[in-house]
């Protein structure tokens, strides 16, 4: 048993906050891959987003 239970206590925590991603606001899915579509709208936000926040 490891001794450091820091870890096993705090896995249930999420890492982000899906809520505002651009996949949140599902347009449709695609056909047989059902991979979701974002609306337009969600699809500038994420690019304006990755502009303003680039290295």
């Amino acid at each position: 048993m490891a001794k450091n239970k820091f870890k096993e206590k705090h896995m249930a925590m999420p890492i982000e906050n899906h809520i505002t991603a651009a996949w949140a606001n599902i347009d449709h899915l695609k056909g047989v891959s059902r991979v979701p579509i974002p609306n337009e709208t969600e699809v500038r936000n994420a690019k304006e987003w990755v502009d303003t926040n680039q290295k």
